[in-house]
């Protein structure tokens, strides 16, 4: 409905009082509100502002007006200084992203006058916080991890209404100056326009002059002429004027300023420093150039094919470097929030021993029979092996002849099996890896380290019918993962909302523990033992609940 622009868009008006209650009972009756709390969402002074789709779909915007009341609901955000500025003498103000939500305990007209309202300094709380950022309904969203957003800059008025002495008459008669300046004014959004994406920048070395920035302005309109809006369909014209101006023109600013190393101080280039001073002069005097056609009626905006628009050489813009850092930034939270994840991920390391036959292979090469070798150690101790003996078959490369070498061939040597002559270089791998003692680490970063003899099992979690045709859920092979069998009970019994119980694992005569969960729970156990760190590969999840009795 809103992938084009609007149309039909009306001026802010105040909401009659009729349309307020209807608008409050409405919002009661949706979410189950109590009458205090829709007084709140919908207080008095509220603005409305009609419009229609490009579908032809009426609509209305409900605003607030910019006045606080007691007991209001509010934001607050942090006020950073300006950004160095090209303009020292009107720099422009930065604010945060909001970080606290409350009520309002005073009323603007007092925060302004003082505590008083007589103009006094005043001191005390101006608002109760109910939610602020990093506090503990904060650390209940998903989003808790992300770091506060930069300031942006404060929007700025943009000039619409002109004075007639800075409307230049440059030979058109009087007629036609009036049809063009009735066009532009209805089209041009009064409320604030934000004059830029926000993007801290390095300014550009040189003061920008008026006529610099009217410069880079036009350059602007042909590249958006020239590339955005080239591309739109028929059907997105006419485009308002205040469309016009802050999504196509206002992002095709150019990013790098002419002449010089640095970039452009975007804050600089801005309309109320140019030598238009306001968008209406700005926007007729790229009408008299055959830029762009104003429409008379409305003052909405046609684009033209001018030759300026095809001799145009496309610059890099705003837009384009806000869109850079907005990725970098993207990766770079991504790239946090995974080595978080990884913090608390158990680590699982598969090793392996020298033993029996792969012994002498190992004390040739000068490595100690009694250190514990992952698979890469392993594969590398058996490539450079293979390469000093001068084992690599002449024919075949891929093939190793293990039968010319005493220690490589009772290390590939299977038990009641004739010792080949040659083998296939990841087949002889294998087999030294298989006839070497399996050992396995697993740890946390920060935490504990455990190193047992033998191949890791991974965590068995099986749905089966048990006592007739109740399905119940058992977990085995846990404690190599740092879980307790009578601790791991008690948190799968909140997590599941489900009886548990713990017992021997039936026919070992180790002291490993198999804990039950009343239903079919696979999902659940699952989603814990992966949020407890365990990694998926480790997590063996098997349902017979639906298999026959034999």
């Amino acid at each position: 409905m809103f992938k084009k622009p609007l149309s039909d868009l009306k001026t802010s008006a105040p909401l009659r009082s009729s349309d307020r209650r209807k608008l409050k009972q409405r919002i009661i009756d949706t979410h189950a509100l109590t009458p205090e709390i829709g007084e709140l969402l919908v207080p008095d002074g509220l603005l409305a502002q009609k419009f229609s789709t490009h579908l032809d779909e009426p609509g209305q915007v409900i605003q607030h007006t910019p006045s606080l009341h007691p007991n209001q609901l509010v934001a607050i955000t942090q006020y950073h200084s300006p950004l160095p500025s090209t303009n020292p003498a009107n720099p422009t103000p930065r604010i945060g992203p909001p970080l606290a939500v409350g009520h309002s305990v005073v009323s603007s007209d007092q925060l302004r006058g003082g505590s008083n309202g007589g103009g006094e300094e005043g001191k005390g709380k101006a608002v109760l916080v109910l939610h602020a950022w990093k506090d503990h309904l904060w650390n209940v969203g998903i989003g808790r991890k992300m770091e506060v957003p930069e300031p942006r800059l404060v929007g700025l008025q943009e000039a619409v209404e002109e004075d007639e002495d800075e409307d230049e008459d440059e030979g058109e008669d009087e007629e036609k100056e009036k049809a063009t300046e009735d066009g532009p004014t209805e089209s041009i959004n009064t409320e604030p326009v934000s004059t830029q994406p926000a993007t801290e920048t390095v300014p550009a070395k040189s003061t920008l002059t008026p006529e610099d920035v009217s410069s880079y302005l036009r350059s602007a309109l042909l590249q958006a002429l020239s590339t955005t809006l080239r591309s739109a369909p028929p059907s997105a014209f006419p485009i308002l004027a205040s469309t016009f101006w802050t999504t196509h023109i206002l992002p095709a600013r150019p990013a790098q300023a002419p002449g010089t190393n640095g970039l452009a101080d975007a804050s600089a280039i801005d309309i109320r420093h140019s030598t238009y001073k306001s968008v209406k002069v700005f926007l007729k005097a790229c009408a008299k150039e055959g830029l762009i056609k104003l429409k008379e009626t409305r003052g909405d905006v046609m684009i033209t094919d001018h030759p300026s628009v095809s001799e145009h050489r496309p610059h890099k813009t705003i837009a384009s470097v806000e869109a850079k850092r907005e990725k970098a930034e993207e990766r770079e939270r991504q790239e946090k929030e995974a080595e978080e994840k990884k913090k608390g991920e158990i680590q699982v390391t598969e090793l392996w021993k020298p033993f029996e036959t792969t012994v002498g292979m190992f004390v040739s090469v000068g490595k100690s029979s009694q250190d514990l070798y992952t698979a890469t150690d392993i594969g590398d101790i058996f490539n450079a092996y293979v390469t000093e003996k001068g084992l690599i078959n002449a024919r075949e490369q891929q093939y190793i002849n293990v039968g010319e070498d005493a220690a490589l061939s009772s290390a590939t040597s299977v038990k009641n099996e004739e010792r080949p002559e040659f083998l296939k270089r990841e087949e002889a791998l294998q087999r030294v890896r298989d006839s070497m003692q399996s050992w396995h680490r697993v740890s946390v970063e920060g935490g504990d380290i455990i190193t047992k003899k033998g191949a890791v099992k991974p965590i068995k979690v099986t749905a089966k019918i048990r006592q007739g045709r109740k399905t119940a859920t058992l977990v085995t092979g846990f404690e190599s993962f740092f879980l307790q069998a009578d601790e791991f009970a008690d948190e799968l019994e909140k997590v599941c909302a489900s009886s548990t119980s713990v017992s021997p694992l039936p026919g070992k005569a180790s002291s490993d523990m198999e804990v039950m969960v009343q239903g079919k729970q696979t999902k659940a156990v699952t989603d814990f033992l992966m949020a407890r760190g365990v990694p998926k590969k480790w997590i063996e999840v098997a349902d017979l609940s639906n298999a026959k009795k034999k």
